[in-house]
């Protein structure tokens, strides 16, 4: 069962960047997670959790864009980037924004937990368990889950409300994670233990 009081949403890169079809960087499953992510946030804010909005913000140079990206992020309009092309790339879809007090941190890389405060904010809320949903399954949720059992938190990943750019790879790593300890749940099932 998941304690509401000690455990977090983190909602991953759920931004247009990454959702838009007509953006360079689309992850091909993300737009159809969007109603599991909706429910699932739902469900957390019912509860009481903390929830934290973990996002990317590029330099205007380029600077931080991953290598394996950076040709396709500069050829696209540079997506994500406030000087870009489409500086609504930044922004969550309007079902998934932030509400007033949740917490937004900015990641430079694909886990949460690298280089940002999130260990450090965790821990001072008494936080164990950390659920995660967002974009995409092999890259930032997969990143997040091994560090966060590095760093022993409890992890449960909503499968429906992550996404990957093709079924097989989003099944390969939900098999992963969860051989390797991870809780997997859908959003159904979440709201469930949460109660709501």
């Amino acid at each position: 069962m998941i304690d509401p009081a000690t455990s977090a949403l983190l909602m991953i890169d759920m931004q247009n960047g990454f959702i838009d079809e007509a953006s360079s960087l689309c992850v091909a499953g993300a737009r159809a997670s969007i109603p599991a992510c909706a429910d699932a946030l739902k469900a957390a804010r019912s509860a009481g959790m903390d929830i934290f909005h973990i996002r990317r913000e590029y330099a205007a140079d380029g600077s931080d864009v991953e290598p394996v990206r950076h040709d396709i992020w500069l050829a696209g309009g540079r997506a994500l980037c406030k000087e870009g092309d489409d500086p609504k790339s930044l922004d969550a879809p309007e079902e998934l924004e932030p509400l007033e007090g949740e917490n937004i941190l900015y990641k430079p890389r694909f886990s949460a937990f690298f280089n940002t405060e999130l260990h450090e904010k965790l821990k001072v809320r008494g936080v164990s368990t950390i659920v995660l949903i967002g974009t995409t399954t092999p890259n930032c949720i997969r990143t997040t889950c091994y560090d966060g059992l590095s760093l022993n938190y409890d992890v449960v990943i909503v499968e429906d409300a992550t996404s990957s750019r093709t079924p097989e790879v989003q099944r390969a790593n939900i098999e992963d994670m969860d051989y390797i300890g991870a809780t997997i749940l859908s959003s159904r099932e979440f709201a469930m233990q949460l109660g709501v």
